[in-house]
């Protein structure tokens, strides 16, 4: 039970540098065509072509899911649910607390939510795909927690 308590959390550490990598060279390269409207202000929809994102990463976990319970439970259930999990907490973070599509957490005072809520805002400065930084999500340079305002 160790183990696979290890693996989910592994996995969950580990999606943020995947995250870091796909959203570097993938989203603001050959995949800007999808996440372009996400760096345009007052999107008008509720959905935007980045949420097509979601899907790209729902896929590997589910389809871990289904081959982690094949023949029995194994290790790639619990891969499949970092995945998940990391995915949760993306939502939560990206698209509840920064982008605020959901009026929840609407005044958090929490140090580590408005540094990462900040470290997002410079990384949106740049509406075009190049000279972008702060490509993380959960783990972003310390520099974005010194000096927040309260």
């Amino acid at each position: 039970m160790i183990l696979f308590i290890a693996i989910t959390l592994g996995t969950f550490i580990i999606m943020e540098g995947v995250t870091w990598c796909t959203h570097k060279y993938v989203m603001h390269g050959f995949g800007w065509f999808l996440h372009e409207d996400h760096h345009q202000p007052g999107y008008p929809h509720a959905f935007e072509k980045n949420d097509a994102f979601f899907v790209v990463f729902a896929i590997p976990s589910m389809l871990l899911f289904y081959f982690g319970i094949r023949p029995d439970l194994n290790y790639l259930f619990f891969i499949g649910l970092g995945i998940l999990f990391y995915g949760m907490a993306y939502f939560i973070i990206h698209d509840v607390l920064i982008h605020r599509r959901f009026n929840w957490f609407k005044n958090t005072k929490n140090r580590y939510l408005r540094g990462l809520r900040k470290a997002h805002k410079i990384h949106h400065k740049h509406m075009g795909k190049q000279d972008g930084e702060c490509f993380g999500m959960l783990f972003v340079p310390f520099k974005y927690f010194k000096k927040l305002k309260w």
